[in-house]
Parts: C-alpha cells; sequence; structure tokens
C-alpha cells in the first residue's frame, strides 16, 4: 500500500510503529523523523519518536523532538497534543 501511496502519513506512521514493536529502531525513526520533516508535520510522530528516544535511552534527543513537537502541536492549534507533550517534557527534566 506504501508503495502506492509513498506520502501517505498514516502508512508511513503505522510502518514507524511496526519497526519500533519488531525493534528495528533505526527505521523507525527514520520514518517518523521523515514525518516531522513532512510540509504539514504529522504531530502525533514528534510524541512516538521522543518516547522510543527516551527508551533508548537517549534523552537529550528525546527532549528536543518533545520541544519540536510542542511547537509543531501548537501551531497546528492541537492543544491535547501540545500538552501531553509538555507533560512528558518536564517528567524529563
Amino acid at each position: 500500500m506504501l508503495a502506492e501511496e509513498p506520502s501517505d502519513q498514516f502508512l508511513r506512521y503505522s510502518l514507524g510503529l511496526e519497526f519500533d514493536k519488531e525493534g528495528d529502531h533505526d527505521r523507525s525513526l527514520e520514518l517518523l523523523q521523515g514525518l516531522m520533516n513532512d510540509e504539514h508535520a504529522h504531530v502525533p510522530a514528534f510524541m512516538m519518536a521522543a518516547q522510543q528516544l527516551v527508551k533508548l535511552q537517549r534523552v537529550d534527543e528525546a527532549r528536543n523532538v518533545f520541544q519540536r513537537g510542542i511547537a509543531a502541536a501548537r501551531e497546528q492549534g492541537d492543544a491535547h497534543a501540545e500538552s501531553e507533550m509538555t507533560e512528558f517534557l518536564n517528567q524529563l527534566a
């Protein structure tokens, strides 16, 4: 399906989550990074990438991703995602 719709954010996000479940963190984070860099950033990708980075003990990178995600959520008017990521970021402090 992704071959037919390579820009489909939901498909890319879902594949990224599957790679994470399989322990292929490099491929997962690569897909999530692509979503974060899309013209219309996929806000959930920030949350999932940051949480994955925390699990991998890459806390400084996770903080950066949370900060970028908070800004993207604010820009898109997604107060719920902004609040969630702010809470997670505060827990890392």
